[in-house]
């Protein structure tokens, strides 16, 4: 895979994210800054490292497996894995200035 090629992959699977939505703060989990890390490897597999909003989110369960379905469903895409950590926790400082502003927090 070129550089290239990794590159225009890097933007459909991070327009794939901007999908996602936490169900309890209405900005996608790209835009909230829970993506903390998009790998991908030389075989288009996709290693995504993520955090939640908090430890005991009510999506914690589902929404890793939304993540890995959404992201392998980008075409070129060979398979999706996605890591959960809470280091560094999530804050609001890692929101988007676009994300803070649909909050209000700017």
């Amino acid at each position: 895979m070129t550089p290239e090629e990794k590159k225009a992959l890097e933007e459909s699977i991070i327009n794939s994210l901007k999908s996602v939505y936490d169900p309890e703060i209405p900005v996608d989990i790209y835009e909230l800054g829970l993506i903390y890390d998009v790998v991908i490897h030389d075989d288009a597999s996709v290693h995504i490292k993520m955090t939640l909003t908090s430890p005991a989110c009510p999506v914690a369960e589902s929404m890793p497996n939304e993540v890995e379905q959404k992201v392998a469903g980008v075409p070129g895409v060979s398979s999706a894995k996605v890591e959960i950590t809470f280091e560094p926790p999530w804050d609001r400082s890692m929101m988007s200035e676009a994300a803070q502003l649909e909050l209000g927090f700017m």
